[in-house]
């Protein structure tokens, strides 16, 4: 069995180890020979992609693979690997069995802090969650054509070792920002991995949220990881006099509380389905730096 991943990245490599201890052969692209040889040195057989081409080693790799992750964020020119391989993906992968898209909850745009669910009717609102969108629909339409099970995990946000709230209070770089009914999902990156090796292994296609158990207000996160530090927080600032960048504003436009209840009912279970209990569990095997 053979897992190729385009965008290796945080999220790729996690998905990476949980098709690993598997026995499956990985194969991976990342954006820079530097990154390649740190996924070389995890046991990931690394390509540099830069969206444009693929080269003849790539493809080589590709023939063999049996299970195909995607995630790179699409362009303004849409998604890269759909470009260059969407319309002949059974020739250039002729033993795949199964694709998974990593997506975001980004797509459902703004619902005034209601629950969405796979259901729930999508809105995006910024440029970059329709390019999402339409990436999904053309992956699953692939799945479709092809007769195999597409699968789009939709995202919250990601943290894990070396991304979390204990990196950041470290740091200095910990924001206590208050917006009035804000609430956000999140999702511990193993259980990215572990739910991505579930939907193959059973063969699922389809939508499915993956995020946590436990939606609720950013601040929270900052003042529980404080505690179980043992330092104080920072102090709070209101969020409309903050500094913050246009996509780091962006994302609080967008207030939704994300069921991952039909990935429960399809029969996973997930490894860290609250924050506290996630946070914890990072400073207690002291694999919050990463």
């Amino acid at each position: 069995m053979h897992l190729v991943i385009f965008g290796c990245g945080y999220s790729g490599t996690a998905i990476a180890k949980a098709f690993m201890a598997e026995g499956f052969r990985i194969s991976g692209t990342t954006r820079s020979e530097e990154k390649a040889a740190a996924l070389r040195a995890q046991g990931i057989e690394a390509f540099v992609f830069d969206g444009e081409t693929l080269d003849a080693t790539l493809v080589d790799a590709m023939r063999s693979a049996t299970h195909l992750v995607q995630s790179i964020a699409p362009r303004e020119a849409g998604d890269p690997l759909l470009k260059l391989a969407g319309e002949r993906i059974e020739t250039l992968m002729p033993e795949l069995s199964w694709i998974g898209y990593l997506s975001t909850v980004g797509v459902y745009g703004d619902h005034k802090g209601e629950w969405v669910s796979e259901e729930t009717p999508c809105v995006p609102v910024s440029g970059r969650s329709k390019e999402r969108l339409e990436a999904e629909a053309a992956w699953i339409a692939i799945g479709e054509r092809i007769g195999i099970p597409a699968a789009v995990l939709r995202l919250s946000g990601i943290y894990g070792p070396g991304r979390n709230a204990f990196v950041n209070l470290a740091r200095g770089t910990a924001r206590r920002l208050i917006k009035k009914d804000q609430v956000f999902n999140r999702i511990r990156v193993e259980d990215i991995g572990a739910s991505a090796r579930f939907l193959s292994e059973h063969k699922l296609g389809g939508i499915y949220n993956v995020t946590d158990d436990r939606p609720g207000p950013p601040q929270d996160v900052i003042v529980e990881a404080a505690r179980l530090m043992g330092v104080e927080p920072p102090p709070e600032q209101a969020f409309e006099t903050a500094e913050l960048t246009p996509m780091a504003r962006s994302f609080y436009g967008e207030n939704k509380r994300v069921s991952n209840a039909k990935l429960k009912a399809a029969g996973f279970t997930f490894a860290f389905p609250t924050y506290p209990q996630s946070l914890a569990q990072l400073l207690q095997n002291e694999a919050w730096r990463g």
